[in-house]
């Protein structure tokens, strides 16, 4: 089983600038590579592999002398990475792999050569000979696979180390409706459970978004490419990144309690296709401040390594319409009607815990309602274990 633990880095200066070049570079190798072998393809149709773009990178040094600066592993990684993002676009998994931008967030991964001290903090990786100072707030058990440094927007370096535990993923049990709930998802109340629970949404966004528009008015005043403008703009950006590590936070906790605090062994939940309620211009901003993408890819590897079951209902499956009690289908209920009445048995719903209940009698085949498979392969899903601040 894999596992990710990711901490934060703090480089000297000489370091910050070696791992700037690292960035710059492997940046240069990924465009590179991606435009070579996009332009070969259309002119040539000839599909050049990953290990005829490596062989190029001895030449490349030639003619480009800074690339001999940083270390050659991180420069064949990045066009492994390339290919693999290829890999992905051509199975369906991604979509057409993009040209990485200074801009955005930096990153580069290290496949081997990679040694931690914990008694000292210390993290070496190749070309960092005296090791990058790191504070290990959890030790990482397993050997190590790989390592990522990453640089975010606000100039905070990190690194993931992605370790093999050498433990296998503990079997999930028979699903039973007696030990399982259905969790329905909204933007009132970020989720409410068929046991009654209502989680309420903490809408951080929502409740920042003031004060973001104070921030990003007072970046627009500046004089583009000034200093002050950039300062401005750093203001922003780490408040955009507070909202975006709290809702993280909020999801890593929730998704904890609902994992190892909950006597269930099967959750159910939604399919939900986030990228089409995106689509809708009135709630789009509200439907990504819940996140619920990354709360279900979370839930998800994390109910494999406990050994519950997760059941993904499908999408179009019409959980707040049922009457829980005896499956009549109320086509006339509006998204406005929180509460209805069923005409059949007379049963009064809530309409977010009617839905909850739906998913989950769904789930576990009540009623035969549609399941897409659970299983979520764990070496693909990692969880950043501890983040040191």
């Amino acid at each position: 089983m894999l596992k990710a633990h990711k901490y934060r880095l703090y480089p000297t200066k000489q370091q910050t600038e070696l791992l700037n070049k690292h960035f710059g570079c492997v940046r240069f190798i990924y465009n590179l590579a991606l435009e070579t072998r996009k332009l070969n393809y259309s002119g040539n149709k000839i599909n050049l592999s990953c290990y005829d773009l490596i062989n190029q990178i001895p030449e490349l040094k030639k003619e480009y002398n800074w690339l001999n600066e940083v270390s050659s592993i991180a420069l064949q990684q990045a066009i492994i990475d390339m290919d693999k993002a290829f890999v992905n676009f051509y199975k369906g998994i991604s979509k057409f792999p993009k040209f990485k931008s200074k801009n955005n967030k930096q990153s580069y991964r290290i496949p081997a050569q990679i040694k931690i001290d914990i008694e000292n903090n210390k993290l070496f990786i190749p070309k960092f000979r005296e090791g990058i100072k790191i504070i290990f707030e959890r030790k990482p058990e397993g050997k190590i696979r790989s390592c990522t440094i990453s640089k975010t927007i606000t100039g905070k370096y990190f690194a993931s180390i992605l370790v093999e535990t050498g433990k296998p993923l503990p079997e999930k049990p028979k699903i039973d409706i007696n030990n399982a709930i259905g969790i329905d998802l909204g933007i009132t109340h970020f989720a409410t459970l068929s046991d009654g629970t209502k989680i309420e949404n903490p809408k951080y966004l929502k409740n920042d978004i003031e004060r973001l528009k104070v921030l990003q008015r007072r970046a627009s005043r500046k004089m583009k490419g000034s200093q002050n403008r950039k300062k401005a703009n750093l203001i922003v950006a780490r408040k955009y990144e507070d909202i975006a590590n709290r809702r993280l936070d909020f999801i890593h906790k929730l998704t904890h309690k609902l994992v190892r605090e909950n006597q269930a062994i099967t959750i159910c939940i939604e399919n939900l296709a986030v990228s089409n309620l995106l689509k809708n211009h009135r709630l789009a901003q509200e439907i990504s401040d819940v996140s619920w993408s990354k709360f279900i890819e979370i839930l998800s590897y994390k109910c494999d390594w406990y050994g519950k079951n997760l059941v993904k209902v499908d999408k179009f499956f019409a959980s707040s319409k049922i009457c829980s009690k005896c499956g009549w289908m109320n086509d006339n209920l509006k998204l406005s009607d929180r509460h209805w009445t069923c005409a059949i048995c007379g049963a009064s719903h809530d309409r977010d815990i009617n839905a909850a209940v739906n998913i989950r009698n769904a789930g576990v085949g009540s009623f035969g309602g549609p399941v897409e498979s659970s299983s979520i392969d764990g070496a693909m899903k990692q969880e950043k274990v501890s983040v040191t601040n």
